[in-house]
């Protein structure tokens, strides 16, 4: 069981099949028995992400600043509501909650989380799993840009393995997962090697 923080979007104009997918990843995520952190909204992906995930029995944790209570919509349903007093203490607590982190398809908010928690990652800030899951490729030309920042020598060697991308909800979990039991593994000094002597790869395209 682990505290997953998942980064998605709020906006009331995406296509309803964006919502279908956060709905399919929270009870994903329940049915693993893990626990939820998220923006503390209710409506969007960022609400259907949430009450799946309460629906499967997970407990969810939301974290809003007060500024956007009425503009999101607090989800006040949240087993734990925390209102912080603006965007970079909301992201603070959200990290502080996490054991790990996946970001689904969104906006500008949602890239600005991803890319923060990327860095630290890069940074040597925390260790902690940063999953994408990216069903139609619309971070595509993101990854491109960050290739050719890279061979431009804006973005060090090794980024990219610092970030797993993948196209389904299991996969997605199952990379969490893998993370997650390979570092304890790690930490404790035992093996975790697959029985069939061989580590599958989800970072596709």
């Amino acid at each position: 069981m682990a505290t997953i923080c998942v980064f998605c979007s709020a906006s009331r104009s995406i296509d309803p099949r964006y919502l279908v997918l956060a709905e399919r990843v929270g009870a994903e995520l329940a049915a693993r028995g893990h626990r939820l952190v998220s923006g503390g909204g209710a409506i969007s992906a960022m609400g259907s992400l949430a009450r799946a995930a309460r629906a499967g029995g997970a407990h969810t944790t939301g974290v809003i600043p007060r500024a956007l209570i009425s503009l999101e919509v607090a989800d006040l349903e949240a087993d734990e509501l925390l209102v912080t007093a603006d965007m970079r203490s909301r992201k603070a607590a959200m990290d502080a909650r996490a054991e790990a982190f996946l970001v689904l398809p969104g906006g500008i908010g949602t890239l600005e989380e991803f890319l923060e928690i990327w860095v630290a990652r890069v940074l040597g800030m925390h260790d902690r799993p940063v999953i994408v899951l990216d069903p139609e490729g619309l971070f595509e030309p993101l990854r491109t840009q960050l290739r050719v920042l890279g061979e431009h020598g804006f973005v060090r060697d090794g980024a990219a393995e610092l970030v797993t991308w993948t196209d389904s909800v299991s996969d997605a979990l199952d990379a969490i997962e893998r993370e997650l039991t390979a570092q304890a593994a790690s930490a404790s000094g035992t093996s975790t090697a697959d029985p069939s002597g061989t580590a599958r790869n989800t970072n596709r395209r």
